[in-house]
């Protein structure tokens, strides 16, 4: 019997972004095809102003595309218009956000920080706080549940934004930068932890850098150039 291929969570057909129009319109991203499947870390680099941000942020349904096709976990959400009225419940539900800078509310503690995205999807005080705490342990930072992030290694802060990322469970991962304040060692580690998710979660995780220090932790690697994928590097290195 032949082998299947798993369907792909992120689907894009003819992406695109413009903005503007006539003389002063600004191509940021020019027809982007890509599927990108289950158990995948892959990472968007090039150089600044090449569209990888671009890219991750349509895919995150955070900015609105010119044209092409969208399609998160089988579900076509975006052809010509939004597809789903509440973005914001689309995104809980399909995508988890990891950005450079951890981002953590300071005056909450670092359980509260997590369970907050909980707290939005309608979860219980008491599910969102036990969801909370299995993550953290999950990425072995739960001996610091009742931290404040000011208190925080860079290192942990990073893990517990990761833990927060995936409160909702979901299988699509977009990480802006995430290793680009860390050193090679934690840089590393946040890696790691990101290929575990991946692998144990069925999740694909999208990784935007500029850090060639952690090219050799990505199954594929897309380069883009002026809006356009230029070239992709289909094997481990």
């Amino acid at each position: 019997m032949t082998e299947t291929s798993p369907a792909a969570l992120v689907e894009c057909r003819g992406l695109a972004k413009h903005y503007g129009e006539g003389d002063t319109r600004v191509d940021a991203l020019k027809a982007v095809d890509l599927d990108l499947r289950p158990g995948e870390v892959v990472g968007l680099v090039g150089p600044s102003g090449s569209g990888k941000t671009t890219l991750l942020n349509l895919v995150g349904c955070i900015v609105e595309p010119s044209a092409g096709v969208l399609r998160l976990d089988g579900e076509t959400v975006w052809d010509g218009r939004w597809l789903r009225p509440d973005l914001r419940s689309l995104r809980l539900e399909k995508i988890g956000f990891i950005f450079q800078f951890h981002n953590l509310l300071p005056f909450l503690d670092v359980t509260e920080n997590v369970a907050l995205v909980l707290d939005m999807a309608g979860a219980s005080k008491e599910d969102a706080a036990a969801r909370a705490q299995e993550l953290l342990d999950y990425l072995e930072v739960g001996h610091r549940r009742k931290a404040k992030p000011s208190s925080l290694s860079g290192g942990e802060a990073q893990r517990v934004a990761i833990a927060r990322a995936l409160a909702n469970r979901p299988r699509i991962i977009l990480a802006d930068e995430p290793t680009a304040a860390l050193d090679g060692e934690r840089a590393g580690i946040v890696m790691d932890l990101l290929r575990k998710v991946a692998v144990e979660q069925s999740a694909t995780v999208v990784v935007v850098t500029h850090d060639e220090k952690i090219w050799d932790r990505f199954d594929r690697i897309f380069t883009l150039r002026d809006g356009r994928l230029v070239g992709s590097d289909g094997a481990r290195r």
